[in-house]
């Protein structure tokens, strides 16, 4: 409970990204297989991110119609992840995951480097899935159909096969195919999130991979921490944060890269 407790204080203070430092935990402190740990880190993943998305839906931000898009190809991907990952040797999908790792680190420190009004800046006219002045909501074309779909094609994917939920993959795509404001791009991508995982759990749950003796307890612990470390995230979030996260996970990739040569070496 005392790994989910950390994992649920990182959401807190980083946003859906900090989800991805569940499995390196698993890897390390409990030495699970990264095929093991993934619907662990999953599970633990997807009740807070839908936690988060009940609170946008509460505040009218989540723009339900895209997340129902990307979340059902999503979820459709999942189980072809899972299969893969049950497959892979354990050093190669170590390694990969490290590599996934690196990248989420590298956007977030250059994310850290900018200022709100370069994150928030989109040009409106380049959008294909463009806002409605008249009615507030999204206009649905052949291109914004396609790049939502696209979207979670690939968080699907790699929610199966690494249990990371996508959040990644999913906010840069939100932030360049639409003009949304950014609290609405985080509460649609932490529903998309929700729905996704649901697919890799229960395909992973179907095949017998998922360690619920430690899958309720980290999960129970993510939740809780994320809900008390909410007020505490209103005050430090922010660049420093963002930046000391994207520092730990670059260490934690070199780690993972040095685990993942060791098996295959092995």
């Amino acid at each position: 409970m005392a790994l989910g407790a950390v994992v649920g204080a990182v959401l807190a203070l980083t946003g859906a990204g900090g989800g991805i430092l569940a499995v390196p935990l698993l890897v390390f402190v409990l030495h699970l297989p990264i095929a093991r740990s993934a619907p662990v880190g999953l599970i633990a993943v997807g009740l807070a991110s839908a936690f988060g998305a009940a609170l946008g839906l509460r505040d009218g931000i989540v723009r339900y119609r895209a997340a129902a898009v990307i979340g059902v190809a999503g979820m459709l991907l999942a189980p072809l992840g899972v299969r893969i990952g049950k497959v892979v040797p354990n050093g190669p999908l170590t390694v990969a995951f490290a590599c996934v790792l690196a990248y989420v680190a590298v956007r977030m420190l250059r994310a850290a480097g900018r200022s709100a009004h370069d994150q928030s800046a989109q040009p409106a006219a380049k959008a294909p899935c463009a806002l409605n002045p008249a009615t507030g909501r999204l206009v649905w074309t052949l291109p914004c159909g396609r790049a939502l779909a696209a979207t979670g094609v690939v968080s699907g994917l790699l929610s199966g096969l690494l249990g990371v939920g996508g959040g990644f993959v999913i906010v840069p795509s939100l932030t360049r195919f639409t003009n949304l404001e950014t609290r609405s791009v985080v509460a649609t991508s932490l529903a998309v999130i929700a729905l996704v995982s649901v697919g890799g759990v229960s395909a992973a749950a179907a095949q017998g991979m998922v360690d619920w003796d430690i899958a309720v307890p980290f999960s129970a612990g993510a939740v809780l921490a994320l809900l008390l470390g909410r007020r505490v995230a209103a005050r430090l979030a922010g660049a420093h944060v963002q930046r000391a996260f994207a520092i730990t996970s670059l260490a934690v990739s070199v780690l993972m890269v040095g685990r993942g040569l060791g098996w295959i070496a092995s």
